[in-house]
């Protein structure tokens, strides 16, 4: 009885370290295909001063509703060292919507200026511990290595950015480029849940 309740007051524990990162974590470095066939590293990025991870996809609604936001981010930030990298973690057999041709498709259809990369082994969105489209891990280079100044949602308003009142991401990126932290460093990610790959 006694190994029984020990066992079980150590299941939480394994489950918050299977988590992902949290805000002061570096992060390993991932190579994943671009719509443009080219593939994106972290390493690659030697001028950058930090990336917008954005772990999203072609089809949820809220990913949709912050589409232009996205690209607003990059628009804004690539060039004071923050470009946008868009993450798809969903598992196409289970949503056809998120293949990596329908990620192409969309990408010209909106004219993204950002990369747009396919996550196939869902690896990198566990890693990160993402579990949500959008989901935002907003990354600080320090030396060699990338770590994490942000995690959560891209402000606090889901249906129109105009009428956001806290826009989180913005916010922490003009932090970093004053030498400051985020005043806020972590909100929750709303948005559908991954769709991930079915056990066999």
């Amino acid at each position: 009885m006694r190994r029984l309740m020990f066992l079980m007051l150590m299941i939480p524990v394994i489950a918050c370290a299977q988590d992902g990162y949290k805000v002061g974590d570096a992060v390993k470095d991932f190579k994943l295909k671009n719509v443009d066939g080219k593939f994106v590293s972290l390493k690659d990025m030697k001028d950058a001063k930090g990336a917008i991870v954005v772990f999203t996809c072609n089809t949820c609604p809220y990913a949709q509703a912050y589409e232009q936001r996205v690209i607003d981010l990059h628009n804004k930030f690539a060039s004071a060292g923050y470009p946008v990298i868009a993450i798809n973690p969903n598992d196409p057999n289970v949503q056809p919507g998120d293949s990596f041709d329908k990620m192409a498709e969309r990408a010209r259809d909106k004219k993204y200026p950002f990369a747009y990369v396919m996550d196939e082994t869902q690896e990198v969105a566990k890693a990160f511990g993402a579990t949500r489209t959008p989901h935002v891990y907003l990354l600080q280079k320090k030396g060699e290595q990338f770590e994490v100044a942000y995690i959560g949602a891209i402000d606090d308003n889901t249906e129109d950015g105009s009428l956001a009142k806290n826009k989180y991401v913005e916010l922490a990126v003009d932090a970093l480029n004053k030498g400051q932290k985020p005043a806020t460093n972590f909100t929750k990610a709303i948005g559908c849940t991954i769709k991930w790959k079915k056990s066999s």
